[in-house]
């Protein structure tokens, strides 16, 4: 038996077949805390803003533009493990309430962080 050593994988055994599954982690954002001014503050670092200007569209870059990611929904957000304490760190600059757990990637969400990555 070989041993596998790859800290972004947990090995499972499941009827005698060992697979691996890509684990990463969910954020969970709670702004209300901060106050409005505050979070509106965070919403334009963290996830990027698109202004207009005599016309024009420009993209304002935020934390996430950087980072690959999958917005589930509002304050929301699966990241890889190795991206996890960047994003932590962010988040408590701000004083904002949050909470992580690691979860199981579907392959979708594999995928996704990984085309994320390429760009």
């Amino acid at each position: 038996m070989r041993s596998q050593v790859n800290v972004n994988h947990k090995v499972f055994k499941s009827l005698g077949i060992y697979t691996q599954m890509m684990m990463g982690k969910i954020v969970v954002i709670v702004l209300s805390p901060i106050g409005q001014r505050r979070a509106n503050q965070f919403c334009k670092k963290f996830y990027g803003q698109d202004t207009k200007t005599g016309g024009k569209i420009y993209r304002r870059r935020g934390l996430l533009d950087e980072i690959p990611h999958i917005k589930l929904a509002r304050g929301v957000v699966i990241v890889s493990r190795e991206n996890a304490p960047e994003v932590i760190r962010f988040i408590e600059k701000f004083g904002a309430e949050f909470h992580v757990r690691d979860v199981v990637l579907t392959p979708e969400d594999e995928a996704a962080l990984r085309r994320a990555n390429r760009r």
